[in-house]
């Protein structure tokens, strides 16, 4: 497919990096920004010339996408990306991505939290996490409620095989850019709680951002942006 080419992914992408440096210099941010490229619905092919040039990070929001990705990728000979997993995740769907998967962003539940422990055992691995927070207070979203954040994180510390890293949230689909911001801000109040409440977990990552708010992301202290579209153009539901 014609958007899948490694002209065109480069040529986003580059976009999308340059949109992020002039913001870092506008506002003088020094620290890391790691793009996740979402490939949800997307094929193989564009994770592959992905790859090519030069995306180390992919996300994904099912599971079991994810693990035939990961095995087409593996059976094609192309070097396999850091494995995001940035949507709901069931707890029979963990196994699924347990061997393999790099990050899981979307932890809301100490339930969950065990199960990722149990399967992570069995892998003999230990899997980092972020604690998902609904800041926007949507039913429609995942994520605790707010004020269970510390609760989850102080489950999570006491599980040998999980390491949690910050948090993650969803930003209302919402024009109003205020609306937006309020609720990176809220997140980002949460992370620093977090990191005076457990300073021994070192926390240092905020995912929040994606392709339509993502530098109001930068600008609010995202150090992942997890962007689809504006990479791989519009998803393609069967």
């Amino acid at each position: 497919m014609e958007n899948y080419t490694v002209a065109t992914l480069k040529e986003r992408y580059q976009s999308i990096l340059e949109n992020i440096e002039h913001k870092k210099q506008q506002l003088g941010i020094q620290r890391n920004i790691k793009i996740v490229a979402v490939s949800k619905t997307h094929p193989v092919e564009a994770i592959i010339n992905a790859i090519r040039v030069g995306i180390t990070d992919i996300g994904e929001n099912y599971a079991q996408e994810m693990k035939s990705k990961f095995e087409q990728i593996q059976q094609s000979g192309s070097p396999q990306p850091n494995w995001h997993f940035i949507g709901h995740l069931q707890t029979n769907k963990v196994k699924y991505i347990a061997p393999f998967v790099s990050l899981i962003h979307s932890v809301d539940s100490v339930h969950l939290a065990q199960e990722i422990e149990k399967q992570a055992t069995k892998h003999n691995r230990i899997i980092d996490v972020l604690v998902q927070v609904n800041t926007s207070g949507e039913l429609s979203k995942f994520g605790c409620e707010p004020e269970e954040t510390l609760q989850i994180i102080d489950t999570i510390r006491t599980l040998p095989h999980l390491k949690v890293k910050g948090l993650m949230t969803i930003g209302s689909f919402s024009t109003d850019e205020l609306v937006i911001r309020k609720e990176f801000q809220t997140l980002v109040k949460l992370f620093e709680e977090a990191k005076r409440t457990f300073p021994e977990l070192e926390l240092s990552e905020l995912s929040m951002g994606m392709t339509n708010d993502y530098l109001i992301a930068v600008e609010e202290g995202a150090t992942i942006l997890r962007i689809g579209t504006a990479i791989f153009g519009e998803r393609h539901y069967t």
